[in-house]
């Protein structure tokens, strides 16, 4: 199941009581000794060893910079070759001792880019959650010459201590430079920022080493999921299940110019386990619907969730949709013509293009870039202002309760980045929070959530398997028997 995730600040105030108990100097070793232990394991993947190894530690102020010093010391009395590159502030005293007692080099930020390069295993140990991404220029410029080089070890593994410098804990926003980690091993708690934006791309693999933080009076700011996690997210229906139990589809899309979504949206909601979908527009859309997808009904009758807005539909029978009472999935061109109330249960799903104009009609100066840039804040800003969950799509798409949590599934395949793509997400959606519907649950918004991120595991999986919108139904499909298989 999905993982919490908080803030820097709430990890602050966690270890609050342990340091005002006198824990701090327990607190560094626990978080030392994990951190020597990932980078041993780092440095025997394929058979290799720590004997002998060249090791680079960059390191900053305060108790970041001790996790590394601490780990470094451990890695020399194993034989490795380390060299420290102390590179602002002063560092942790006892952290240095213990280093430069057990024969860790040092050398000063001048010489850092010809050990920086020459390493096997750099660990960066500059700032962690508590900094704020704001880099000094010599920081900075040491950061993108390394990374850049072509001239750094083959095979060179780089990693993090608690948070990638340059990166915000809370908003994964970064610097003017961030470290590219292949592993980030963090303390006590995940952040939020390790698995959005900037941060998520700067992380590599996230290790979570347990510091003995209580986080029971914590209300989380995130929830992290896993690929893994979609096998408990999907329900295998029982005997005793029939159509109307599994959940009933409304489409409202497609149009004489892009039919194409409606047979998207209505394939991907019937693979995805639907126990009926119905279909409404004209005649001849219906007619191309039902031909493709010949179990979709074409009658008017029961529906339990709407999904509405892929491939501009009528405005009349849209806004019929949201006047109907019943949550809907507003999609494509339906968020451009949103009501000032919707259902419970109701998301919204735009890609940043979409969310730029809605949040410009309501007298937000924002642009897309703007919004790539920083897609918790605007997910967040847009649910809150909508009062309804809100689904920013994108390679690595934010969901968002009013309230403010947010939920993150990973990041999807590259080959989701086609036209119609959304279409059979809008579909796969409609399908899972429908069933939720006909069991009687009570669409609040983080049953919503977790809703939308069970389809976005399911649109990414999918899309492991098939290269272009059309092939993704029956890829939905599979994804879905997969998941049931438990």
């Amino acid at each position: 199941m999905p993982r919490p995730a908080y803030t820097g600040e709430q990890i602050r105030q966690a270890e609050a009581p342990l340091l005002e108990a006198g824990e701090g100097d327990r607190l560094m070793r626990r978080a030392a000794g994990q951190l020597a232990a990932v980078c041993r394991r780092v440095l025997r993947l394929g058979g290799g060893t720590v004997y002998g190894r060249r090791v680079a530690v960059l390191t900053g102020p305060g108790n970041n910079g001790g996790d590394a010093l601490f780990a470094a010391a451990d890695l020399a009395r194993r034989g490795a070759a380390v060299t420290l590159v102390h590179t602002i502030g002063t560092p942790h005293a006892d952290g240095l001792a213990a280093a430069v007692s057990a024969g860790c080099r040092r050398v000063d930020i001048a010489q850092a880019p010809s050990h920086l390069g020459a390493a096997d295993l750099v660990i960066d140990g500059v700032f962690g959650t508590g900094a704020k991404p704001q880099l000094p220029e010599d920081l900075v410029q040491l950061i993108r010459v390394w990374q850049a080089s072509s001239a750094r070890a083959e095979g060179q593994i780089t990693v993090a201590v608690d948070v990638p410098t340059g990166i915000d804990a809370s908003t994964g926003r970064s610097a003017q430079a961030a470290v590219r980690a292949d592993w980030t091993v963090t303390f006590g708690g995940l952040k939020t920022g390790l698995f959005t934006g900037a941060g998520a791309r700067a992380s590599g693999r996230v290790v979570l080493a347990p510091i003995g933080l209580d986080f029971s009076d914590t209300v989380p700011d995130a929830w992290v999921y896993k690929r893994s996690d979609l096998r408990e997210l999907v329900k295998a229906p029982t005997g005793e299940d029939h159509k109307y139990t599994r959940g009933v589809v409304g489409i409202c899309a497609g149009s004489a110019d892009y039919p194409g979504a409606a047979v998207l949206c209505t394939n991907a909601a019937v693979a995805a386990g639907a126990g009926m979908v119905r279909i409404i527009g004209d005649e001849r859309l219906r007619s191309a619907v039902t031909s493709h997808v010949p179990e979709a009904v074409a009658a008017d009758g029961r529906v339990q969730v709407w999904a509405v807005g892929p491939g501009s539909p009528s405005q009349d029978r849209m806004a019929a949709a949201f006047v109907s009472g019943e949550p809907v999935i507003a999609d494509a061109g339906a968020i451009d013509h949103l009501p000032d109330h919707l259902a419970e249960g109701s998301i919204i799903t735009p890609h940043a293009g979409e969310l730029e104009r809605l949040l410009t009609v309501r007298g937000h100066s924002v642009q897309r870039s703007q919004i790539e840039e920083d897609q918790l804040y605007w997910a967040r800003t847009a649910a809150r202002e909508l009062d309804a969950v809100v689904l920013l799509k994108g390679h690595r798409s934010v969901i968002a309760e009013p309230d403010g949590t947010v939920h993150l599934p990973p990041a999807g395949s590259a080959n989701l980045a086609t036209a119609g793509s959304g279409d059979v997400l809008t579909g796969v959606l409609a399908a899972l929070l429908a069933e939720r519907a006909a069991a009687k649950r009570r669409l609040e918004p983080g049953v919503t959530a977790v809703t939308a991120a069970a389809a976005v595991l399911l649109h990414g999986r999918a899309g492991k398997s098939a290269t272009h919108a059309s092939g993704l139904p029956r890829a939905v499909e599979q994804a879905v028997l997969k998941a049931r298989a438990r």
